[in-house]
């Protein structure tokens, strides 16, 4: 038995009998027991979450799971909390190299063919072995099955004409063409496990069929866009995690999830704004911050004729002015991304001109971050037949990405410097994000991150193709065929300078056209407390209890 707080002393007293102890009050029952309540309340106001299980992590995050299916919306929030149940046949580590996963080795055999070993005395968490056919239901699942809002995850496989288990630990791919980076394409897919006949569908996954991976922790519950609980899995093939016991909870509101921080409610919080990274420090909270692999923009539709929200100064509905190419560029020279990175992300982050920070593989060193130029884009506008501006809402999510909110309205400013008049937006990521798919929105603020500089151009540049693909997060409708040539072209190299020279030229040449306005790439920020000994950032921006080390006596 533990030893009672000294202050209980005066209400008890010991008596041995048999071998236990039995407590005799020795004060009124009334007067000890709001003593005893007075004590316990006062013990959890002096040490905030003691009274809880010391196995478990909590983690307050950003990340709203959308689904339990691993392969239908390629977001962040599912490749990052499903990273526990799931795993991959390729890693990317803080370097973004590729790392064994499920695979073991991999080697081109013929420009059209690929060979992957597969690492043995893997189990998933139903017990049954993980074998090359579980890889071949991958992939086909993906590829022939799963119809995903704008291709998902099916850019990784759309090059792929055949896949085949010769034996348990080798799958052999046959490509309808040179696929030179096909292992980093695996570094973005979940092996699930084949099941005893067909495919497991969205819905079946969603309505609480338990999805079973090989993952480091086993699938617990799940309560869509509020908490996922997950327990280790004793049996994993690779080193155990420290934390028995996850529960995430999602606090879309920053300043909730730092205040969660704050109460010790919780143990880690992601996503934490820049501008309180200080008084965090202050309250004893520690800090990790990584540069992020990523780009936040503002993109345009510039498909359709008219577009709601988009007006001249008289409220009345004009055409369409982003598929002019002048006002884009107006825009874009009329935004002040000193502000956005000095002011709002207090420098943890830098202004963008590309898809992603300055000197990585695949990058331009002729595009650089420019100071506004209101005059030249004043100009611009006239040009293009908007001399007196014109009135447009820009869309974004509310506590999704660190400084959203402020960032709209900081862009506001900027634009009404050129007579554009512009209405701040904002809203829950997931209301967001079907209202943009609904086509509620003229021009938005947005967010992706990826494996390489060409992934993300494949995707957010690129002209749409489901089939192929290609556009999945090309919601403006941007379409450019001589750009999809040169990406395709670039993309058939081999890894290495030939590879980056054609990336570099390519973008070069789409950002010219100015389908998107780079913002800022900004620092992944994510605050931990006392029971965590240090938290390791990973530029993709992942949110996971294997990043978390726990305190030790």
């Amino acid at each position: 038995m533990e030893s009672l707080p000294p202050q209980w002393g005066n209400c008890t007293q010991k008596t041995k009998k048999e071998g236990t102890f039995i407590m005799r009050s020795t004060k009124p029952f009334r007067s000890c027991l709001l003593s005893m309540l007075l004590i316990v309340v006062m013990s959890w106001n002096i040490f905030p979450g003691a009274a809880r299980a010391q196995d478990e992590l909590r983690i307050a995050t950003s990340y709203k799971l959308m689904t339990l299916d691993p392969h239908y919306a390629n977001l962040n929030e599912n490749t990052s909390l499903l990273s526990h149940i799931y795993e991959r046949l390729v890693y990317q580590d803080e370097k973004l190299d590729l790392k064994p996963g499920l695979a073991v080795s991999w080697r081109a055999t013929s420009e059209t063919q690929w060979q992957f070993k597969l690492r043995e005395n893997v189990r998933f968490h139903d017990g049954s072995p993980f074998t090359a056919d579980d890889v071949v239901y991958t992939i086909e699942r993906i590829r022939d099955f799963v119809k995903s809002p704008n291709g998902g995850f099916r850019s990784y496989v759309s090059g792929i004409k055949s896949v085949s288990a010769p034996d348990p630990l080798t799958v052999v791919i046959e490509t309808s063409g040179p696929v030179p980076n096909l292992p980093l394409s695996f570094s973005s897919i979940f092996v699930m496990h084949r099941p005893g006949q067909g495919f497991q569908t969205t819905q079946e996954l969603n309505a609480g069929h338990a999805p079973v991976g090989t993952g480091p922790y086993r699938f617990e519950s799940w309560s869509s866009g509020e908490m996922l609980k997950l327990k280790r899995n004793n049996d994993y093939w690779g080193d155990k995690p420290d934390w028995p016991e996850v529960t995430f909870r999602v606090i879309e509101s920053p300043a909730a999830r730092v205040a969660a921080l704050t109460t010790g409610d919780v143990d880690i919080a992601d996503a934490i704004p820049a501008r309180d990274v200080a008084s965090l420090k202050q309250r004893g909270a520690k800090i990790a911050s990584v540069g992020a692999a990523r780009i936040n923009f503002i993109q345009f539709d510039v498909e359709r004729e008219t577009l709601p929200g988009v007006t001249d100064k008289s409220g009345v509905e004009i055409a369409n002015p982003f598929k002019n190419p002048l006002v884009r560029r107006a825009l874009a020279m009329a935004t002040d991304r000193g502000v956005l990175v000095d002011k709002i992300l207090a420098g943890y982050g830098t202004a963008a001109a590309q898809v992603f920070p300055n000197g990585l593989p695949g990058t331009s060193a002729n595009l650089t971050p420019e100071a506004p130029n209101y005059e030249e884009a004043k100009a611009l506008l006239a040009e293009a037949g908007f001399p007196e501006g014109f009135h447009v809402v820009l869309a974004g999510p509310a506590g999704r990405y660190p400084g959203d909110g402020e960032s709209l309205q900081a862009i506001a400013q900027s634009w009404a410097r050129i007579g554009v008049a512009v209405q701040p937006a904002t809203s829950p990521f997931s209301v967001f994000n079907t209202r943009r798919a609904a086509g509620d929105y003229a021009l938005w603020y947005g967010g992706t991150s990826g494996e390489t500089v060409d992934v993300i151009l494949h995707a957010l540049l690129a002209s749409p193709d489901p089939e192929g693909g290609s556009g999945a997060l090309n919601f403006g409708h941007y379409r450019n065929q001589a750009f999809d040539q040169m990406l395709a072209k670039a993309q058939s190299i081999e890894e290495g300078l030939e590879r980056n020279n054609a990336l570099a030229e390519a973008t070069d040449f789409v950002m010219a056209d100015q389908p998107i306005i780079p913002l800022y790439h900004f620092h992944h920020i994510v605050g931990y407390g006392a029971r965590v000994a240090a938290y390791a950032m990973h530029p993709r921006g992942w949110t996971t209890a294997m990043q978390t080390l726990p305190v030790t006596e």
